[in-house]
């Protein structure tokens, strides 16, 4: 069943003119089918904030037909914010006292912005570390995306990312390493992933914390991961709820950064995503740029030229996710109190 527009957030019209379907509450009322609440702690900044809510709502909403979604959408207090996002938050986000006192079934946690080498001396870490403790006892399970990986096996498994020499920047190919977890059933053994990131936690981490590796790429490492219970967190590296578009806008924003001066070179195509004739467009509009004459950027005749192999997999994966939460919270709510189920192995893997 689809999402549930349980508020006003213009994330759901838009949702809708891209054909996806959106359910009022009154209509929602009337069907008799399970409700799963879905918290979004979106710690993106300003520019990515309505886009990151756009790319996980899709996912959730595509995803899987048991149930009605109810996203639940929050931030962190620490995190700066601009003027316009700050509206956009207090008008349509929830807080974190909210949120715990009614509880969740799921939660996602994007990734964030971060300016120095350590994770814990960052400005959102204590607060981060609070809903991660909170999520650990309350909530089934804990989607984390990048940033907030390396969050965690930092501050639960105490293994700090590492620092690349060069970016993880692209679409990288991934196999499935262990087909018989659920969160990989029926999906293909090989598929593609977006990554953008300068940090890594590697297999040898992941291993060392009794986290179970379910997905990597010979090139970009550890995509999928899972808790040692396989379910209580999962953990992706990559950016699967990316758009079409996405890097895309990266390589614009770092390109007229360069353009600017306040990069030192131009960027390295993302992996496997431009086209030679994407490519042979921007290598022109490079030079012309660097040359000094002023351009608009050739976004509309890069469009029809950008793939996405990526989404199909990814819903899948989402799906499967959601199948797990459900399967565990079609008991109860809580997952430290269910009679019945262990919670060292809610889905009673062997």
């Amino acid at each position: 069943m689809p999402l549930v527009a349980h508020n006003a957030l213009p994330t759901f019209d838009r949702l809708r003119r891209d054909g996806m379907t959106v359910l009022e509450t009154g209509r929602a009322a009337r069907q008799e089918i399970r409700e799963l609440h879905v918290g979004l702690l979106n710690m993106m900044p300003d520019a990515a904030l309505e886009a990151t809510e756009r790319q996980f709502y899709r996912l959730v909403g595509e995803s899987n037909p048991i149930a009605q979604f109810y996203m639940h959408p929050f931030t962190l207090p620490t995190l700066p914010r601009g003027d316009a996002a700050q509206g956009h938050i207090a008008q349509f986000y929830e807080s974190f006292d909210a949120i715990r006192e009614k509880g969740l079934d799921a939660l996602i946690i994007t990734g964030a912005n971060v300016s120095h080498p350590n994770l814990a001396d960052e400005p959102f870490w204590q607060p981060l570390i609070e809903v991660i403790d909170w999520a650990w006892d309350n909530v089934t399970s804990t989607l984390c995306s990048c940033l907030a990986t390396h969050a965690v096996m930092q501050f639960r498994h105490g293994h700090a990312r590492v620092k690349q020499a060069e970016k993880v920047w692209g679409v990288f190919e991934h196999r499935v390493t262990d087909g018989r977890h659920p969160l990989v059933a029926d999906v293909n053994t090989r598929f593609d992933v977006p990554h953008s990131r300068w940090n890594d936690v590697s297999r040898a981490q992941f291993e060392a914390a009794g986290v179970k590796v379910l997905v990597e790429s010979a090139e970009a490492g550890v995509h999928l991961a899972v808790s040692h219970d396989g379910l209580r967190t999962v953990f992706f590296q990559g950016h699967p709820e990316y758009d079409t578009i996405s890097l895309l806008k990266e390589y614009k924003r770092d390109l007229l950064l360069a353009a600017a001066g306040k990069l030192p070179a131009l960027p390295p195509f993302p992996v496997r995503y431009f086209g030679r004739q994407a490519q042979a467009l921007l290598d022109e509009f490079g030079s012309r740029m660097q040359a000094g004459e002023a351009l608009a950027f050739p976004e509309a005749h890069l469009l029809p030229l950008l793939d996405n192999t990526w989404h199909d997999t990814a819903e899948a994966v989402i799906g499967n996710w959601i199948g797990c939460v459900y399967q565990v919270t079609h008991r109860e709510r809580s997952l430290p109190f269910m009679p019945g189920i262990d919670p060292d192995n809610p889905l009673g893997l062997e």
